[in-house]
């Protein structure tokens, strides 16, 4: 029996969100959209607000084959991105992760509810989805506390382009989630 093909960049949408697929053509909105320092202030790289910065990122983007380029679904406006990757076939498990909205939309729900559309749409392929989570990223953390994913690990991640930092490893398995979406259904 042959694996199902995996669409890393399906349109995903809901009525908060919209996530389609991220281009090159995407460049310039999105670095306006990122372009806040406060954005990235507990990333990783604090630097992504600047433009040589942001290109590294969105060449990293483009070449990962799952990224995508994310809407607010009643205004339109650019609020940010995110991926997939990091795809092992033998394990079977796929990262999610190199997420920003701008900070109008923190605490709005956008980032809950995209989260759960990517999610929902990569346990049809996958049994196990990883968060590589900047060890200084609190927000994040957190936010993927209240998601329901565990703590799993710590590595040194080297990132597209960048130099390895340190990023706690939460990790969400397709039978946890299944067993959150009914709790979350009752």
């Amino acid at each position: 029996m042959t694996s199902p093909v995996i669409d890393f960049q399906p349109v995903l949408k809901n009525d908060l969100v919209i996530a389609v697929p991220l281009t090159a053509s995407h460049f310039d909105e999105l670095y306006a959209a990122a372009s806040d320092l406060l954005i990235w202030e507990q990333h990783p790289n604090k630097n992504r607000y600047q433009l040589k910065e942001f290109e590294n990122y969105f060449r990293g983007a483009i070449v990962s084959g799952g990224a995508f380029l994310v809407k607010d679904a009643q205004t339109n406006e650019v609020i940010g991105s995110s991926r997939y990757s990091d795809y092992d076939p033998a394990t079977n498990t796929v990262s999610i992760g190199y997420t920003f909205f701008i900070r109008s939309h923190w605490g709005s729900g956008h980032n809950y509810t995209l989260k759960k559309l990517m999610l929902d749409h990569i346990f049809n392929f996958v049994d196990t989805v990883t968060f590589y989570i900047g060890a200084v990223n609190k927000r994040s953390q957190i936010s993927l506390e209240r998601f329901g994913a565990i703590k799993t690990g710590e590595a040194e991640t080297a990132y597209y382009g960048e130099a390895p930092k340190l990023d706690y490893i939460y990790t969400i398995t397709k039978e946890q989630w299944l067993q959150l979406c009914i709790k979350m259904a009752v």
